[in-house]
């Protein structure tokens, strides 16, 4: 996997997301961060949904079995 230093980190951009779209499930927020990290795992979205959720920032919820919903916190 090759890695690339971006001016924007991760975090960021999840929260720039969340707050312009409001709520996504994990599919379809991977599909947004997409088009500005080309190359991004699951696994690194889940590490940099696993700090902002530590954080406060945001509230990950379980759907289904394999499908997640991502929204901010009320308080951030």
């Amino acid at each position: 996997m090759e890695k690339t230093w971006t001016p924007i980190p991760l975090y960021t951009i999840i929260v720039e997301i969340l707050t312009k779209k409001g709520s996504l499930n994990e599919s379809e927020l991977l599909k947004e961060i997409g088009s500005k990290y080309k190359n991004i795992s699951i696994r690194e979205l889940n590490n940099a949904l696993m700090k902002l959720e530590i954080r406060g920032a945001i509230r990950v919820t379980r759907l289904l079995k394999k499908k997640r919903m991502v929204e901010l916190a009320p308080n951030a």
